[in-house]
């Protein structure tokens, strides 16, 4: 038979054991919780850099419409979002430079 002190002392232990088993259960919990949040974060990320190409395009289909049809709005808009717009001005139409492509360098000098 057990002295009242050991039973104290195994009742005690038992108490801990359980206090124990039940904050592992919170906490396997909580990481399956914290886990099942990563992966979502995981696979949205995943997914956008799948959809960057088509947002690329995008922008810049709206940043040459605003320069063709001159959107002073459109461009305000691309603008808040961070991204500049900025025209290129047209090759003249006349003249030496106009014959020569951009690529190859002018004849003449060295």
């Amino acid at each position: 038979m057990l002295k009242k002190r050991e039973f104290w002392i195994l009742t005690a232990l038992a108490a801990i054991g359980l206090v124990l088993a039940l904050t592992n259960m919170a906490i396997v919990g909580q990481n399956r919780q914290a886990r099942d949040e990563v992966n979502a974060r995981a696979q949205y990320v995943q997914q956008s850099a799948q959809l960057e190409p088509l947002y690329r395009e995008i922008v810049k289909a709206l940043a040459d419409l605003s320069v063709r049809n001159n959107d002073v709005q459109l461009r305000e808009l691309l603008s808040k979002q961070g991204i500049t717009v900025s025209q290129n001005p047209a090759p003249p139409a006349n003249g030496p430079a106009a014959s020569t492509p951009a690529n190859e360098p002018k004849k003449g000098g060295k």
